[in-house]
């Protein structure tokens, strides 16, 4: 009788694992959680960075930095920047605590930024949408992982204007590696993208510095757009390009229009990129073929 309730239960289990509806409900679910700890990476990565730096230049001036606090994604636990409050696990439930808790901290009453619930509202859409996309199998987990290292970039970049090799490596890598199969193209075509990548924002680089004297990006980006290559193989690389400097470009223009920001503050490049390579990973093959058709028929 146990057998048979637990063999009930098990199928039970895998057909709600694989209805369509349930898994894109149950992956946006993941997503918030996944949400929720890519709040931690933006704030901590680059605070970690930057402790680092500092503790190799003390190391290469022969000083010796005085103790601080333990700093990682794990410890010390989260924070209110304003009064200290330690941040509790009811009060750090994905959206639902913002709400609760009206945006603001519940003991100082200091404004709790709007990006917290925005960038798990983000994640949640992403993965339903890998969901959506790709049903049950490897390429959605892989999808999910893409999306959440893409969203992690994307708002340090904003904020620093760095893109960690902590991050854009693993997801070189990881490309790489899920490609072994084939799961989005060819081994041959990523490890081309690749090469690609890196090398036809290097040569823009090189050539805007020739030209102008000035940098016009990071290393970062060259990694990141390398680390795109690595997943939707070289041959999605033009459209990603194009995207992301299409996108760039837009927005460029918005903000000194309308924020007043200034021609020479620079902007970063890495969310374009980022954002252009969700595109591709989802939809670049069919949106390559329609605007190859489209040139060729011009």
């Amino acid at each position: 009788m146990l057998r048979m309730l637990a063999s009930t239960e098990t199928a039970s289990m895998l057909t709600v694992l694989q209805d369509p509806f349930s898994l894109i409900i149950l992956s946006a679910v993941f997503g918030l959680i996944v949400g929720s700890f890519l709040n931690v990476v933006i704030h901590r990565l680059p605070k970690m960075m930057e402790r680092d730096w500092q503790c190799q230049c003390a190391e290469l001036r022969g000083e010796t930095l005085p103790n601080a606090e333990k700093f990682t994604l794990a410890a010390p636990r989260s924070r209110c920047p304003h009064c200290g409050h330690a941040i509790s696990a009811i009060e750090n439930i994905p959206v639902l605590s913002y709400l609760f808790l009206k945006g603001r901290c519940r003991e100082c009453k200091a404004s709790i930024s709007l990006r917290y619930p925005l960038v798990e509202l983000l994640t949640a859409a992403l993965f339903g949408l890998a969901a959506w996309r790709l049903g049950y199998s490897a390429a959605t987990l892989g999808a999910m992982f893409f999306c959440a290292v893409a969203i992690a970039l994307s708002f340090i970049d904003f904020d620093t204007q760095l893109l960690p090799d902590d991050l854009t490596l693993p997801l070189l890598w990881a490309g790489l590696l899920f490609n072994l199969w084939g799961t989005y193209t060819n081994l041959a075509s990523a490890v081309v993208g690749v090469i690609a990548g890196y090398l036809s924002l290097w040569s823009v680089y090189w050539g805007f510095k020739l030209l102008t004297g000035k940098e016009g990006m990071g290393y970062g980006d060259f990694k990141l757009l390398a680390a795109i290559g690595a997943w939707v193989g070289w041959q999605v690389l033009p459209l990603t390009i194009l995207l992301s400097s299409l996108v760039g470009a837009l927005v460029g223009i918005a903000l000194i229009v309308v924020a007043r920001h200034g021609r020479n503050v620079p902007i970063p490049f890495g969310p374009y990129l980022a954002a252009a390579g969700v595109i591709a990973l989802f939809w670049g093959k069919p949106l390559t073929q329609v605007y190859l058709g489209s040139v060729l028929r011009g």
